[in-house]
């Protein structure tokens, strides 16, 4: 006969469990509509998604320009030439 492991966790051994995070757990999928985010995780969130925009303008602006149909001037290209040699 092998030697049952010793656990420390009594999760399995309570029937009655209160305030417990399965349940919880089980409570929050069993009722979506009811579970909303706290009015902290809502703002911090907010704050992110204003400094990634911030962030991706600021790329965008600080990134060289392309000319997607740049003009069959030959003068053009050897402009950008001499930006890419530098």
């Amino acid at each position: 006969m092998t030697r049952r492991k010793k656990t420390r966790s009594l999760a399995d051994k309570v029937t009655i469990r209160t305030g417990k995070r399965k349940d919880y757990k089980k409570w929050r999928h069993e009722n979506p509509d009811q579970v909303t985010s706290s009015r902290r995780f809502t703002q911090k969130k907010r704050q992110q998604r204003k400094l990634q925009a911030a962030r991706k303008l600021a790329r965008q602006e600080q990134g060289a320009s392309i000319a997607i149909h740049p003009e069959p001037a030959s003068e053009q290209s050897a402009t950008t030439r001499e930006e890419h040699d530098e």
